[in-house]
């Protein structure tokens, strides 16, 4: 069996917004936040972890995290409503 992979959006503490994907969520955000991620958290530490969604395989949450990467902030934050929603709900979210 493998690890399920998920998309996620950082907020940076200058508050721009960084997109990765990770098995594991929150180990992911304990590299960035100790220097260790990816080279743009380097430069802008991430302050937290605002959403992630859930995707069977590493191609699909890729693909995913590549048309999320090309969208506006204010889409960006558009998708992280639609998570808060759909958490809020209970459903999961579509893939």
């Amino acid at each position: 069996m493998t690890d399920r992979w998920h998309l996620y959006l950082l907020r940076c503490h200058d508050g721009s917004l960084y997109a990765g994907i990770a098995t594991d969520v929150q180990r992911r955000f304990r590299q960035h936040a100790s220097g260790k991620g990816a080279k743009y958290t380097r430069a802008h530490p991430p302050e937290c972890v605002l959403a992630s969604r859930s995707y069977p395989d590493r191609g699909s949450a890729s693909r995913a995290e590549h048309a999320l990467k090309r969208q506006p902030k204010a889409r960006k934050l558009a998708w992280l409503l639609d998570e808060a929603g759909a958490a809020q709900a209970g459903s999961s979210p579509p893939a």
